[in-house]
């Protein structure tokens, strides 16, 4: 900021104010002599004399007092100016006087004409003046004072929108409090007043005041050409001029506010809209930055999403296990872009070969709490299965690992924990809370649920599991593991996909490869929803025996 700029800045109100001032001066003294009645010399010099004394003072009294109300504010740009921080309670007050200050402006404007409107017909009464002089002297300076304070009003926000900048530089003006507004159609309201009724108004005074002279009627119609041109023109320059400020007060606003959408809709978060008014317009401009901010949130939210998801799709196998005398393939799709279904494939402890482990869990919620709850489970699973011990064991120590880590949140994982021994034609599991697995035998066509007793883990770091097995595993036979994100599917009806879809799906494909039914499976889960969006994750693990 430049001493110049600083200097602006300091006086731009009052400067502009005393223009409006003094350009309704000047329209007073205009309308009157070309009134249809011009003052007589003797009330020439008497209104000089008043003007002489009056105005100076009041000029002085509207300084004076625009000095003492701009205070904080200029204190604030002398910091400003010389780079020192602004104290939070001055720069609080700075902004409440620069909000408020057209309004105390245009109050001072309204007393100084409402001041002429007594002193000078009183003047011109005492020294004897017409009665049409003495009216016409109070109707002049009321609906002057009228116009030139409408246009005053305009002219002092249009500066404060170029000083808010300075006071505002996140915007907030709306939200400024013990501060006056004036909202969009009080402003129209203010226009149609100035452009239409105050010009009706003077009309109807020269009009009043024709009938009332006794005059000729050539002579007064000679008079009234110039006193009606002089009002035209004042009540047409009036309406144009405010029809420039209203419309630049609104429009500048807008097109900031059009011009930062644009940028939004291109892709562009990091552009602002400069609000520089407290009115419908500015609060739709902090709207919209706290929208882009918002957005600028959510996008870096989608980022840290999209790399949360590939890391968690690191955590999941990235091939299917090749085990002699066993097919296995597995899958798991996301409602969100990370979630709580967990598979794995697990060498337990001194791993043989024809041994298999296979996991399958699901953590309560879904995103990225669950996803972090996934991770933890999983690196402790792994962890322990590299260390002796049967699958009760493990997962035994790995429930009392996971209950340490969220026994405050109430989150919890239910799991199913298995081992398969192609050459003891055996399956061992321990099923935590978890839905059972399912075991199709072909030949005899008949499904079995590897069912058993257990916690969910999370929930009592004391549980202790235990094992169960299944002997004389054969050919054909095919083990499913999944999560309740398959059977608990519902489409547009409230339907339910059900266990006994999955049955039908895993009989109709038993001959295929298990990736084949992997495939079939999921795609009948999908078409089944009719295009609902799923509200949980789908994880499915197939093992067929083909020793």
């Amino acid at each position: 900021m430049s001493r110049l700029m600083l200097f602006r800045l300091k006086n731009q109100m009052f400067f502009f104010n005393l223009v409006g001032i003094s350009i309704g001066v000047l329209t007073f003294f205009i309308l009157s002599y070309r009134s249809i009645s011009p003052p007589t010399p003797e009330i020439e010099r008497l209104t000089f004399r008043i003007a002489l004394f009056f105005e100076p003072l009041f000029f002085m009294f509207i300084l004076t007092a625009t000095l003492i109300f701009e205070q904080p504010i200029r204190r604030s740009l002398d910091l400003m100016y010389r780079n020192k921080a602004v104290p939070p309670d001055l720069a609080a007050k700075a902004r409440q006087r620069l909000l408020n200050e057209p309004f105390f402006l245009i109050a001072l404007d309204l007393l100084l004409w409402l001041s002429a409107a007594v002193v000078y017909p009183i003047s011109f009464h005492t020294h004897q003046a017409g009665e049409m002089i003495i009216g016409r002297a109070f109707i002049q300076n009321l609906l002057i004072g009228l116009g030139t304070m409408t246009a005053a009003f305009f002219i002092l926000e249009y500066v404060l929108q170029r000083m808010a900048p300075y006071f505002f530089p996140s915007g907030g003006l709306y939200v400024t409090p013990k501060t006056l507004r004036v909202r969009i159609r009080t402003r129209l309201a203010a226009l149609i007043f100035a452009c239409n009724l105050i010009p009706f108004i003077a009309l109807i005074a020269i009009v009043r005041g024709s009938s009332r002279a006794n005059l000729d009627p050539a002579v007064l119609l000679e008079l009234l050409r110039p006193a009606l041109l002089a009002n035209a023109i004042f009540g047409i320059s009036v309406g144009i001029g405010l029809t420039i400020l209203v419309s630049g007060n609104i429009t500048r606003p807008l097109k900031e506010i059009i011009r930062v959408l644009k940028r939004v809709r291109d892709g562009e978060l990091n552009n602002r809209v400069r609000v520089t008014s407290n009115d419908e317009i500015g609060y739709t401009g902090d709207v919209i930055n706290e929208m882009t901010d918002g957005l600028k949130e959510r996008d870096k939210m989608r980022h840290s999403l999209e790399l949360a998801k590939e890391v968690q799709q690191n955590f999941l196998p990235k091939t299917d296990p090749t085990v002699a005398g066993l097919d296995i393939a597995g899958k798991s799709i996301y409602c969100e872009r990370t979630g709580g279904d967990y598979y794995d494939y697990l060498h337990l402890g001194n791993q043989q070969a024809g041994k298999i482990g296979i996991v399958v869990g699901d953590v309560s919620g879904h995103g990225i709490s669950a996803a972090l709850l996934m991770a933890s489970a999983r690196s402790s699973l792994r962890q322990r299965a590299l260390l002796s011990g049967n699958i009760a064991q493990i997962v035994s120590d790995v429930n009392r690992q996971l209950t340490s880590d969220v026994e405050e949140s109430g989150r919890f994982m239910t799991l199913f924990c298995s081992e398969i021994d192609v050459q003891q034609q055996r399956i061992r599991w321990v099923r935590a809370g978890h839905e059972p697995a399912i075991l199709y035998d072909s030949a005899n066509n008949a499904f079995e649920e590897l069912k058993g007793s257990g916690m969910a883990l999370g929930v009592d770091e004391s549980w202790q599991y235990e094992e169960k097995q299944k002997l004389g595993l054969s050919r054909g036979q095919i083990i499913v593991f999944g999560t309740d994100g398959i059977w608990e599917a519902h489409n547009a009806a409230g339907q339910l996909f059900g266990k006994a879809s999955l049955f039908d799906i895993i009989r109709k494909h038993a001959t295929r490869s298990a990736n084949e039914i992997v495939a079939a499976i999921m795609n009948a889960v999908e078409h089944f929803r009719q295009g609902v969006v799923p509200e949980d994750d789908v994880t499915l693990v197939v093992v067929k025996v083909i020793i």
